[in-house]
């Protein structure tokens, strides 16, 4: 048991050494001269180590495990992720000396696979996405491992009043600004968890910010905001890595979201490649969800005379989705090359119409 609680405290050190040899993300300005009364942000998560918002989800999910008593020395880590969560917890796993498996739909990226393979980890891939539950469970009790399951604990694992969470962090960083409250704070879900901790702080802080969640077409996380009794979507399965789902994850708390808005997966891929023409660097899939959602809020806040400051999340940088995304060919195959949803995104970043 000391040898244990030796290791334990080594264990938790290490990931408390590695946060604090990090700086906190970006907050960047998005110049946009045509709407000069509202002020909108790009919280810039793919700065992180492992590239992604995951990374922050990552190790408070070891450290909730850690605490927990789930993790000893040696066990196998496993974790069902679309990808920026494995490659987040493969880091984490390899700082420990922990093996790391992930659970990955067949679909997943070959840019991300290739990256929790970097990391050390090991892909299991599974033709279905909606089989990653299931089968990571199963893994996981084969190998007298520990099943990370992000999709339930993302929530609490994260200390939604502090502790340098990503509301903390963004409310920090906004304090100088010429509207230090932000009117609206855009995220999308996939897990849940950065909503969630988003809507609680700002509620236990009593900010008026509100929280708009960006949801793909195909998810049912929106259905679900709109009537509780709906818990699964089935059809055309989101193509938008990292978020929408189809059914509403553990994490997902809908009573602290103002408002969902649904977004097209190739209004979401358009909106990435043209963010990334006017930042100059890529962004990737999600990161156009959001700003889709962004534009309809800026234009209606425009329209009603209103001023204010909407952030953003820019979650995860687009190398990771260059055989994807950026690929002309491959969007075309797919049926989501749309160039009159990429021109009509580049005119809201160029005249604030949209």
């Amino acid at each position: 048991m000391t040898e244990n609680r030796d290791w334990l405290n080594w264990a938790i050190g290490r990931i408390e050494a590695d946060y604090n040899r990090s700086a906190d993300t970006h907050l960047i300005p998005l110049s946009l001269p045509a709407l000069a009364a509202i002020a909108i942000y790009l919280k810039d998560e793919s700065s992180h180590p492992t590239g992604s918002l995951k990374h922050r989800l990552a190790r408070s999910l070891f450290l909730y495990a850690l605490c927990n008593g789930w993790i000893a020395q040696g066990m196998t880590i496993v974790e069902a992720s679309s990808g920026s969560t494995a490659v987040s917890e493969a880091y984490f796993a390899r700082m420990l000396g922990l093996p790391f498996v992930a659970v990955v739909p067949a679909s997943t990226a070959c840019e991300k696979i290739a990256a929790i393979e970097a990391l050390g980890g090991r892909c299991h891939k599974v033709a279905d996405g909606g089989q990653v539950y299931g089968e990571a469970a199963r893994l996981a009790e084969d190998l007298g491992g520990h099943y990370m399951d992000q999709f339930t604990y993302a929530e609490r694992a994260t200390d939604w009043r502090g502790n340098n969470n990503i509301a903390e962090s963004i409310f920090a960083q906004m304090a100088r600004e010429p509207t230090p409250i932000p009117t609206w704070i855009v995220t999308g879900a996939g897990t849940g968890g950065t909503s969630a901790t988003l809507g609680r702080y700002v509620r236990y802080h009593c900010h008026a910010t509100r929280i708009c969640v960006a949801d793909p077409a195909g998810s049912v996380f929106h259905r679900h905001w709109t009537n509780p009794a709906v818990t699964t979507a089935s059809g055309v399965p989101c193509r938008v890595e990292g978020i929408g789902r189809p059914r509403v994850e553990p994490s997902f708390v809908p009573t602290v979201i103002d408002r969902m808005e649904v977004v097209e997966d190739a209004a979401s891929i358009a909106a990435a490649r043209a963010l990334s023409v006017h930042l100059g660097r890529r962004v990737g899939g999600s990161t156009g969800t959001n700003l889709v959602a962004v534009a309809r809020l800026a234009v209606e806040l425009a329209a009603c005379g209103q001023s204010g400051s909407i952030v953003t999340i820019l979650c995860d940088g687009g190398e990771r989705y260059a055989s994807t995304y950026f690929n002309d060919g491959w969007l075309e195959a797919q049926g989501l090359a749309d160039r009159q949803a990429e021109a009509r995104m580049a005119g809201f970043l160029r005249d604030g119409m949209y």
